[in-house]
């Protein structure tokens, strides 16, 4: 008798500190899972590096042990996601020319500067682009090679994003999709494909960058070299997939305009669907084509979200060894809302958004002989989530309006986020169920409709809805409305003791 099979769709996430893996069945429901983790490096100050071949091994590693443990399960395509904005070098021959400089890393501000100054000012960068010149973008990235690494940027045939690397590994192919490629700086995201003219302005060859393709399109078949490595049949389908800040809003089910996600992880991400692509006014936020063809996604990312309670966990370990994030949270619970007056501006490795700024950096304001470390810990994730809600009025003043608010990510689980997260923003918080998986998720399920499991997106997330939800406290959003005035205080004397230092100032 003829064993069982089942199939399934392979959503390979590749983020910043592990790679996830999972299996989702014809029902869109998580089968498996299995995750590999990998490690940082960060040779000086605001670089922050890491080694694709770390990520190759750990990718075959947990892609191994999903296969082995259930082998059961027939793999019928494979979707990629993973970390954006960063850059992979490759030679002729497609070996790693030096480690890939990551989204975070903050290395390019003069590149940075450069590249608006030879595109002919910030208009028509936008004009171009529809985005700001960031220091994570891909582009001042490759200006900095260029630059300072004239040697390596010799060697350099092709440059991948991170989940790409992975597609190359698969297939030998070089493709990405038109969500990830929105945040290069070299897309023209309003009529998505590649902007020649920015290529032109920068003086980089048309080449160096990867063919682009939709989301869900198939870009390769799996090799048979890497079959063997990963345990799976050759010719596995392998879709576009997408960048996971994007793929993560689509895989909590938000396709369409008039809901909000918010996801709290290291960063804290708002984002919003649209189906048209806005205009970028300000170039405070970031406009990504989104993950079918006619759909824009519009996100703002704070960089250090859930990253200012980690922080916290660090700091406090060295007065109590084996300090765990959630005794932090305990500790923030025993404060009262508000931390006494004691406010945190939580930029602990710059901002991009709401105040595009790489040098911006963290600072206590109002502390006093009565503060404890319960108000500080509360007061930091007060300050991460007062900024969540500026980037929330951001939105509203481009005529991004929001009826309802989604959210997931770890922060999320527990209850003092969710419940100051209600109260900062003054509305109901529902909690999404049935994407847990999160961009690894959508990853595979943009597998399944690329080979025809699923007509299209909405089609596929007809499994996530939301389970629970959080209303807020009338009087403690009362308090929350006050201490965001304050909130939007510090951040102008902040601007102003910047600028009195000679540093750069933020974006008002």
């Amino acid at each position: 008798m003829e064993p069982t099979t089942t199939s399934c769709y392979l959503g390979v996430d590749l983020g910043t500190s592990s790679v996830k893996v999972v299996a989702v069945d014809e029902e869109a429901a998580i089968v498996v899972s299995a995750t590999r983790t990998y490690p940082l490096h960060s040779p000086e100050s605001g670089w922050v590096e890491q080694d694709p071949l770390d990520w190759w091994r750990a990718t075959a590693e947990a892609v191994r042990e999903v296969v082995d443990e259930h082998p059961e399960l027939r793999i019928a395509g494979i979707g990629l996601t993973g970390q954006m904005h960063g850059l992979v070098a490759l030679d002729d021959a497609g070996e790693v020319v030096r480690p890939a400089i990551l989204w975070n890393d903050n290395r390019t501000d003069a590149q940075v500067q450069e590249i608006v100054e030879r595109v002919g000012g910030q208009d028509r960068l936008l004009a171009l682009t529809n985005n700001p010149a960031l220091a994570g973008f891909t582009a001042g990235k490759i200006l900095w090679l260029q630059q300072c690494e004239p040697e390596s940027f010799a060697q350099v045939a092709s440059v991948l994003l991170p989940k790409d690397y992975l597609r190359y590994r698969m297939t030998g192919i070089n493709a990405t999709d038109v969500s990830d490629a929105s945040g290069t700086g070299l897309f023209d995201v309003r009529n998505r494909r590649w902007s020649d003219e920015m290529f032109t302005l920068l003086g980089l060859p048309r080449g160096l960058m990867p063919t682009v393709f939709e989301s869900s399109e198939v870009t390769g078949y799996l090799s048979s070299a890497t079959a063997e490595e990963l345990g799976l049949p050759a010719g596995i389908p392998v879709v576009a997939g997408g960048g996971d800040s994007v793929l993560q809003t689509t895989s909590m089910g938000i396709t369409q305009e008039g809901a909000m996600g918010i996801t709290i992880g290291t960063a804290g991400i708002v984002a919003q669907a649209a189906e048209h692509c806005p205009d970028n006014v300000g170039a405070r936020v970031q406009v990504s084509c989104g993950n079918e063809p006619g759909r824009w996604h519009v996100m703002g990312v704070a960089l250090t979200c859930g990253e200012t309670l980690l922080w916290l966990t660090r700091a406090l370990s060295t007065v109590k060894e084996d300090l765990k994030v959630a005794d932090v949270v305990r500790l923030a619970e025993s404060a009262e809302p508000g931390s006494q007056g004691l406010r945190f501006a939580p930029y602990l490795v710059g901002e991009r958004c709401p105040y595009p700024d790489p040098g911006l950096r963290a600072a206590w304001f109002g502390l006093d002989l009565r503060h404890t470390a319960a108000d500080m810990a509360r007061a930091g994730i007060e300050g991460a989530l007062l900024n969540v809600r500026e980037i929330r009025d951001l939105f509203a003043s481009l005529g991004l309006q929001a009826d309802r608010v989604l959210t997931s990510g770890g922060a999320a689980r527990f209850p003092l986020w969710k419940e100051t997260l209600s109260n900062v923003l003054n509305t109901r918080i529902e909690f999404v169920r049935g994407g847990q998986g999160g961009a690894a998720y959508g990853a595979a399920l943009l597998a399944g409709i690329g080979v025809g499991r699923w007509r299209d997106l909405d089609d596929a997330l007809q499994a996530v809805g939301t389970e629970e939800y959080t209303d807020p406290n009338p009087g403690i959003a009362g308090l929350y409305d006050n201490v965001f005035r304050e909130f939007k205080a510090m951040m102008a004397g902040l601007a102003a003791y910047r600028a009195a230092c000679g540093q750069k100032e933020m974006t008002p």
